[in-house]
């Protein structure tokens, strides 16, 4: 064999041993990096043509994993989507929503107030396809919740709200308080509390409508603020005064003794003069004393007696001083003083009735120094009969005995009353001597005229009188009066005490006649002077039918005038002179004609 030459050999396997020698590093990392690639060239084209084909797929549709109030509403297209929101939601549209305002619920009716649901505005809330391929891909394995699209009618949502404040959410405060019930049979009554609760007025209606709209529809009740108002009263302090106080008040009758009387006051009229008002968080108990006094007047009224003033009496022929006597009332005040103390204490439930002593006004040493002690005046008149006899005797009564003090006016009207059949007085003729219309109390004029006749010669001040008017002869011209008008109608009649010393009127009416004497201190001297009569007018005649007729003569009328003069009754000197002139009407002459 021959020998080969070293160079060329190692030419001719110089690339064998390239082939041979273990790859570099850096060779193995290339290899790497371009397998790399092509796999993720590969998965990417794959991904790409994924995407387009979902993408393709899903054009239109609300996006996947799309949920409203609960409903899966993703991957369906908007048209589908809207129809099964109002398939499965449709029942909140009409369901009433719970509103709490305090401590008070209300329910609303959605479509009454105004509130409605907004189907494609909830489907276009919920969005368009999203064309982030992560947020695609991330759709596959969660969901996302979309809130439901409300419509409000604001006005009539606060017209809703309004009323609804009105009716049931406003509320005045209710303070503590006490009530009672009696049993059947009215001897047993039972105390119960009136809790206190506060007052509450919705605060903003505006602010409450926003609130409600925002919250609808809600599961749970949506709150809506309202201002409070507490009461002044506390349930423990109410409580308090029921336990402490207003039962023990009722438990029993509180007794009454007076002197020779004695009176109960039952539970139940104790309870009725109760009332309450808040104080400190309990309840101040008020009583109503005069209530209870009335409960227990006609009993205890009886142990009071009158103060008697002293007053002159007529027993015989001199007017007497009858000496005055104290009296004694129920003090009410004294006497209710302690009925609280004595009304809440389970026993010893009795009082004793406190009095006053009460003096006379007008005491005997009073009487005596009016000076009463002779006799001032006196008149007489007669020829009375009947009925009328019987009215003056009467109105003699109610004025006899009467005292009229220095400066005092006398009124035959305020000491006599209405003339009534319930006063004694019958019917008569208006006239005094039997003439005129019949009327209740007819012919006291004739009391009137003789009393008037009196004060004249006593010389006491006149205060008001009217003449008859027809003159009548009984009585002296221009010195009459009258207390009847011819219709019947009253007349005053009164005069004044300007002496220094007291007058005291004493009356007598006896058959036809009737006296009245005035006693006292003589302070005058009186004398009369009657003018004589003038300007005669002659009577008309009158022709009357019937029954009943009764004739009569007829009498002219005429002018008449009289003077009164005074004189001090210790120097003799004239302290005045008085004037009257009266015209008396004619009295007509009536003729009884025969009915034919």
């Amino acid at each position: 064999m021959a020998d080969s030459d070293p160079d060329l050999v190692d030419e001719l396997f110089a690339g064998d041993r390239a082939a041979m020698a273990p790859p570099t590093v850096g060779r193995r990392i290339r290899g790497w990096v371009g397998r790399v690639c092509m796999v993720a060239g590969g998965l990417l084209a794959l991904f790409a043509v994924l995407y387009a084909a979902d993408l393709m797929a899903s054009a239109g549709d609300v996006p996947r994993g799309v949920t409203v109030s609960g409903v899966p509403v993703g991957g369906l297209s908007r048209s589908a989507a809207e129809s099964t929101l109002r398939h499965e939601l449709d029942h909140l549209r009409t369901e009433p929503l719970t509103v709490r305002a305090g401590n008070v619920e209300v329910r609303l009716d959605p479509v009454e107030s105004g509130l409605g649901l907004d189907w494609a505005g909830t489907v276009e809330r919920a969005g368009r396809q999203p064309l982030d391929p992560l947020t695609r891909l991330r759709s596959f394995f969660g969901s996302r919740e979309v809130g439901l699209v409300t419509t409000v009618d604001a006005q009539r949502l606060r017209d809703t709200l309004t009323g609804l404040a009105r009716d049931r959410i406003d509320r005045d405060v209710i303070e503590g308080d006490i009530g009672f019930r009696t049993d059947s049979g009215g001897g047993t009554v039972h105390p119960f509390v009136v809790e206190p609760r506060p007052g509450q007025r919705l605060a903003d209606v505006d602010r409450a409508a926003r609130l409600v709209a925002n919250g609808w529809p809600a599961a749970g009740p949506v709150e809506v603020p309202v201002e409070v108002e507490p009461p002044e009263t506390t349930p423990e302090g109410v409580h308090a005064t029921l336990r402490d106080t207003v039962e023990p008040m009722v438990s029993g009758p509180v007794r009454f003794r007076g002197d020779g009387a004695e009176a109960v006051l039952a539970p139940r009229e104790i309870a009725g003069a109760l009332s309450f008002r808040p104080a400190d968080g309990g309840l101040a108990v008020e009583v109503d004393r005069s209530r209870l006094r009335q409960a227990v007047r006609a009993e205890l009224g009886r142990t009071e007696e009158p103060a008697r003033d002293a007053n002159l009496v007529f027993t015989g022929s001199r007017p007497e001083v009858r000496a005055g006597a104290p009296g004694r009332r129920i003090d009410w005040a004294r006497t209710f003083a302690p009925f609280v103390d004595v009304a809440t204490s389970r026993d010893g439930r009795e009082l004793r009735v406190v009095y006053d002593t009460r003096r006379p006004d007008v005491t005997t040493a009073e009487i005596e120094r009016l000076g009463i002690v002779e006799v001032v005046a006196e008149f007489t008149t007669d020829g009375m009969a009947g009925a009328v006899a019987r009215n003056v005797a009467t109105i003699a009564r109610a004025v006899n005995g009467v005292i009229v003090r220095p400066g005092e006016t006398f009124s035959l009207d305020a000491h006599t009353g209405p003339r009534t059949r319930s006063q004694g007085y019958v019917r008569a003729p208006v006239y005094e001597d039997g003439t005129g219309r019949p009327v209740i109390g007819g012919g006291v004029s004739q009391f009137t005229s003789t009393l008037h006749n009196a004060v004249y010669l006593a010389g006491l001040a006149d205060a008001g009188h009217t003449e008859h008017p027809y003159h009548l002869d009984r009585y002296p011209f221009a010195r009459d009066a009258i207390s009847l008008r011819p219709d019947g109608s009253s007349v005053d009649y009164s005069f004044t005490n300007d002496t220094p010393k007291g007058i005291a009127i004493q009356t007598r009416a006896s058959g036809s006649s009737v006296t009245v004497t005035l006693w006292g201190t003589r302070h005058y001297r009186v004398d009369s002077v009657t003018s004589g009569r003038s300007g005669f007018e002659p009577p008309p005649i009158v022709r009357e039918r019937g029954g009943d007729c009764t004739p009569s003569r007829g009498e002219p009328g005429f002018r008449v005038s009289d003077t009164r003069i005074r004189y001090e009754l210790d120097s003799g000197r004239e302290v005045g002179r008085q004037t009257r002139q009266v015209r008396y009407a004619p009295r007509p002459v009536v003729l009884c004609v025969r009915s034919t």
